[in-house]
């Protein structure tokens, strides 16, 4: 009859009553971790929402200042306008956008080449409204071959979303096309 009383003084020991509490407050976080990420699907994935959508209003070219051979490969720099509002992106749970400038063209070589001309880490609603004139880019556009000459290049504007929970997700609005020469600048 001992034995069994020492186990059940051990059985509620500090220890366990401490490890209950703290893996019942882990749940307790992961429940409302779940409640977060639910209540911001139907903005996020735009279920019926009435709240405005992003609006990109132009993504173009502005001027291409050189075209060139370096190194075996062909690299474009040039300027481009960007004027976006991304602030209906913003709600409580988002924490920052990572915003950049996409060109895609196809190749020979390969049916979809992506490269970022530009990017910005947007990190509240108030910086959420992009007006660039004449910027250059940050990343030139660089081909790995030389197959950039005569080719269609299209312009996109892309917002990663970076929320405090919940998934991440990328959006894209439409911006511009333009063909670069057939002869190095």
């Amino acid at each position: 009859a001992s034995s069994r009383v020492r186990s059940r003084e051990t059985m509620y020991s500090y220890w366990v009553r401490l490890n209950a509490v703290f893996f019942y407050g882990l749940n307790v976080l992961l429940g409302l971790a779940v409640c977060t990420w639910v209540s911001c699907l139907q903005q996020d994935l735009n279920w019926g929402s009435r709240k405005p959508r992003p609006v990109v209003h132009s993504v173009a070219l502005n001027e291409l200042t050189s075209l060139r051979a370096h190194g075996g490969v062909d690299r474009a720099l040039l300027s481009f306008d960007v004027a976006a509002d991304l602030r209906p992106t913003f709600h409580w749970n988002l924490k920052q956008l990572f915003v950049f400038v996409l060109a895609e063209y196809e190749s020979p070589s390969n049916s979809l080449n992506q490269i970022i001309l530009w990017d910005k880490i947007v990190e509240s609603e108030d910086d959420a409204v992009i007006n660039l004139t004449n910027s250059l880019v940050k990343y030139a556009l660089v081909d790995q071959s030389t197959e950039l000459r005569n080719t269609s290049v299209d312009l996109k504007l892309v917002w990663d979303h970076m929320p405090v929970t919940g998934r991440l997700f990328m959006d894209r609005g439409h911006g511009g096309q333009f063909t670069l020469p057939s002869q190095y600048l």
